[in-house]
């Protein structure tokens, strides 16, 4: 057999659901060039592989474990104290590309890389860089946020101070009166956001980026709402809890429609504007005016917020709100006549089984694509149904656990080659099509565990199909090693751009 197949032997090999640890183990090797980068990174890999690799020398081996989202994200701690500054922010910074919902890091993780006091040996990042990385992930979980303001570290607490609106009246106390000067120090300079004189003093100094956002959280001085007016900047005021009941009430009057409607549902909007906004001549007003009985609250509001005019193919991040409406509520909205409301209830993950079922027959596709797409019960055939209907959503669906893995071939003659590539995985097809003219198909075919052996050893041969086969759960242990021999003896003499990239910084 061609040289010419080694490579594609060992991606396949890499990312075989079968192959043993002894076997993947071989290719964290540098000899195993990319395959072994790809394997670090891409899949599933067994405690001893993950042992090798955090102990490799070679730091494109950590470094791309630490970009791992398939590995339990605590057997990835070592390398939150990794002597490289750069697999550190690989690990603060989280899988790349970012999917949809990021599973958090564990506490202890986030609290070594928060509270570091240096930036790695090899002097490329700062300490500060590599906690912009964190911050910027969404690996830390909203439950870490809130247990911030009572960490026995000071340093963590005076994080929790510079998100002082996100705290209850006992925290923000308990930091002002903090016995660390540092957290004292920090917790005053917070105060100001609650304060509308000193927003008003303040915004003129705050950058551009940023105004739009205090103008949308802080508590606003008559003059800066008025100016907001004359300036046309208003938008802000219209999410802003803290925006003057006169304020909200010409809002809810301003000739620019997305305004209206924005203000049409806030829980704090008065009965009289409400029978108002249900006859504005807009309909995206007077629906947001119908939901109004349900948003009680700023959190209820916000859920509603979250979900609306985003349509279909929304691939917006999945994450956990910092406060969250009652069960009772989410139920209600399942129920309403509305199908906006539905789509609010759709997203919620802890909605009953019974409630799931129901919405899965929706007769609102949003709603169905919404369920599939957040809830963990949402039936496998609605999962490949908006596969399907929906390509915006296949690289999420693929990453849940219900989605099926049998049951598609009848999808095998679909146009559309990723859909044929899904059904060609199906084990229980009878004649996999290892000829199909897309290279996607062809591979997943060949990986297709029904194959003879004799079939797979001829696929193994061919460039078009050998990666598939290779990584076929079928192909014998011993022949993973054979191929192993062929494809490594040797092969660490050789300079390749692979491994090249393996070992320069990046």
């Amino acid at each position: 057999m061609s040289d010419s197949l080694h490579e594609p032997w060992l991606r396949g090999i890499a990312f075989n659901p079968a192959a043993p640890s002894d076997v993947l183990i071989r290719l964290v090797g540098q000899a195993a060039g990319e395959a072994g980068l790809l394997m670090c990174e891409g899949r599933d890999l067994p405690d001893a592989v993950i042992d090798a690799a955090l102990l490799h020398p070679a730091r494109g081996i950590r470094r791309a474990l630490a970009g791992n989202r398939h590995v339990d994200p605590a057997r990835l701690a070592p390398l939150a104290t990794d002597p490289s500054g750069i697999i550190r922010a690989r690990l603060a910074g989280g899988p790349r590309p970012r999917p949809r919902w990021v599973r958090p890091l564990p506490d202890d993780i986030l609290v070594t890389l928060l509270t570091a006091q240096d930036g790695g040996e090899d002097g490329m990042l700062t300490e500060h860089e590599i906690v912009q990385e964190l911050t910027s992930s969404r690996q830390i979980p909203q439950s870490f946020y809130r247990s911030m303001a009572g960490h026995e570290h000071p340093g963590l607490r005076v994080r929790a101070a510079w998100t002082w609106q996100s705290l209850t009246p006992a925290q923000q106390e308990a930091l002002l009166d903090d016995p660390d000067p540092a957290v004292r120090e920090a917790a005053q300079n917070s105060t100001w956001e609650l304060d509308p004189e000193a927003v008003e003093a303040k915004l003129p100094s705050i950058g551009s980026h940023s105004k739009s956002f205090v103008l949308g959280t802080c508590a606003l001085s008559p003059a800066l709402v008025e100016q907001c007016f004359a300036d046309g900047t208003v938008h802000p005021l219209t999410w802003n809890r803290h925006t003057p009941a006169d304020a909200v009430a010409r809002l809810a009057r301003h000739p620019e429609a997305k305004v209206r409607e924005m203000v049409a549902a806030r829980p704090d909007l008065g009965p009289d504007l409400v029978t108002e906004l249900r006859q504005d001549p807009d309909e995206d007003v007077r629906m947001r005016a119908r939901l109004h009985p349900f948003p009680r609250t700023w959190a209820e509001y916000r859920a509603i917020q979250r979900v609306l005019g985003h349509g279909p193919d929304c691939v917006c991040p999945i994450t956990e709100p910092a406060t969250e409406p009652s069960p009772d509520w989410f139920a209600a909205c399942a129920a309403s006549e509305e199908p906006e409301l539905r789509r609010v209830a759709a997203t919620w993950p802890g909605l009953p089984a019974v409630l799931v079922e129901t919405l899965a027959r929706d007769a609102d596709e949003e709603v169905r694509i919404l369920l599939a797409c957040h809830h963990p019960l949402a039936p496998p055939h609605l999962l490949l149904d908006v596969f399907v209907a929906r390509p915006a959503h296949r690289p999420h669906l693929l990453t849940l656990p219900a989605f099926p893995r049998t049951g598609r071939t009848h999808l095998i003659r679909h146009p559309d080659p990723e859909v044929r590539a899904l059904a060609a995985a199906d084990p229980a097809l009878p004649e996999p099509p290892v000829e199909d003219p897309d290279e996607s198909v062809r591979r997943a075919a060949a990986a297709n565990p029904s194959l003879t052996p004799q079939a797979l050893e001829a696929l193994l041969a061919d460039p078009r199909t050998a990666e598939g086969a290779a990584a076929n759960p079928s192909l014998p242990v011993p022949r993973m090693h054979a191929l192993l021999d062929r494809c490594l003896n040797g092969a660490a003499t050789q300079p390749t751009a692979a491994r090249r990239r393996e070992t320069t910084p990046t």
